[in-house]
């Protein structure tokens, strides 16, 4: 997901141009990007999600993936209404004007700054793991466990983020793609092979996480600012309503797998990562440990790389290299505090998933719909739908992002 979501920044600035016939990305390819787009961190902590809201909160997955599954051809309807629409900004900006572009924009730029905030905390949660009590000593100050481990990690992305191509970097769709799947078989190994077992019960619904489990759903589901980038990409557009299908479909298999799995083997134990529950001496968790921290590694550069190019291009120096190189280390050291500040894995995706996800995902595709099309504004089963998932959105919003700052500041 976050990989593809910079193809669609990226471009999001660009004029518009006609489309090139019979050339574009196949059916199968744009099938590839838009799994990737929607398998991501999120995948980890599914398991926590549904141990949050109890069994009776799968059904509130598949409610999640069809309405976002809905949403996702309100965009694909939207970019209908105009050929020269290219990115998901453009929707915006066709709906509402400049002010929708940037609104559209301001989410996305938040949403890539806290995923790869995200990065940095996966990193040192899960290398903490592999090697505990590790430490350094630095100019007589002593930094161990997770904070050495985000610093570690920090230095070593540092150098990728001065690069400016970052072309071969976001052609890794079906490597996450794979990876998601080796990951969901290696905790099905652990379970089965090497002895823990699918031995917990659970609980049927757990009321008070249900804010929680939401918002993570949610997250899982947020590619929405790459689909009109991938749809217009296409050889054949017609065809994107079945790459939506099958996307959607193939990664809540996915998705729901990972849950069962994981709920069935820990219960009510489960960590905001499955992996950090994971036996560590066994060979399928190391597998699952090492798949989880290579992705991260190699994306964080392609996440920040939208968010420096947005300042940049605001400066009036903004082809000099020596400011390049600052601004994008000073993103580093920001998502490094913050990351240190706030290492709440869980709570942090909590949030991405209630603020900005179902704000991305859910709402505004309905709003930029019902601008642009006046004809869905007329009384009848679509307007009660997309009013319903208006709603349903805003609530979840607003509970969820209530529940995950309360739960951040708890824990500060």
């Amino acid at each position: 997901m976050e990989c593809q979501k910079v193809n669609e920044v990226e471009r999001q600035n660009q004029l518009p141009q006609p489309e090139v016939p019979n050339r574009g990305t196949p059916f199968l390819g744009t099938c590839f990007n838009g799994l990737n787009a929607l398998s991501g961190v999120g995948i980890l902590s599914i398991p926590y999600a549904l141990s949050q809201g109890g069994w009776l909160s799968l059904i509130l997955l598949f409610l999640v993936a069809v309405l976002c599954w809905y949403t996702g051809l309100l965009l694909r309807r939207c970019m209908d209404s105009d050929p020269l629409i290219r990115s998901y900004p453009d929707i915006g900006e066709r709906a509402f004007g400049y002010k929708g572009r940037t609104l559209v924009s301001i989410f996305m730029y938040l949403e890539l700054y806290l995923v790869a905030v995200e990065f940095l905390i996966l990193e040192g949660d899960n290398l903490d793991r592999l090697f505990p009590n590790t430490g350094v000593k630095f100019a007589g100050l002593y930094i161990g466990g997770k904070t050495a481990f985000v610093l570690l990690t920090a230095l070593v992305i540092l150098p990728t983020t001065w690069l400016k191509s970052l072309g071969m970097l976001a052609y890794v769709s079906a490597g996450g793609v794979m990876a998601s799947v080796l990951l969901v078989g290696c905790v099905l190994w652990v379970g089965a092979v090497d002895g823990v077992g699918f031995h917990e019960n659970g609980v049927l619904l757990n009321g008070g996480g249900l804010p929680t489990t939401l918002s993570l759903f949610t997250f899982c589901y947020c590619g929405h600012a790459v689909f009109p980038t991938l749809c217009n990409s296409m050889k054949d557009r017609s065809q994107f309503s079945k790459v939506l299908l099958i996307c959607f479909v193939t990664s809540t298999i996915t998705y729901g797998s990972m849950a069962v799995l994981g709920y069935l083997m820990y219960g009510e134990y489960l960590k905001s990562q499955v992996t950090l529950n994971l036996p560590i001496r066994k060979i399928g968790s190391k597998i699952a440990i090492y798949t989880t921290l290579i992705n991260p590694l190699t994306k964080y550069a392609v996440i920040t790389a939208p968010i420096a190019t947005a300042i940049e291009d605001t400066l009036v120096f903004r082809n000099s290299r020596y400011l390049s190189i600052l601004i994008r280390t000073v993103i580093v050291i920001s998502t490094v505090v913050v990351a240190l500040t706030i290492p709440f894995f869980g709570y942090v995706m909590a949030f991405i998933g209630a603020f900005l996800s179902v704000t991305v995902s859910m709402l505004l595709p309905c709003l930029c719909y019902l601008r642009i099309d006046k004809s869905a504004r007329r009384f009848g089963l679509e307007l009660v739908l997309i009013v319903g998932i208006l709603i349903v959105g805003s609530f979840v919003g607003i509970i969820g992002t209530y529940t995950s700052i309360k739960q951040i500041v708890k824990h500060l």
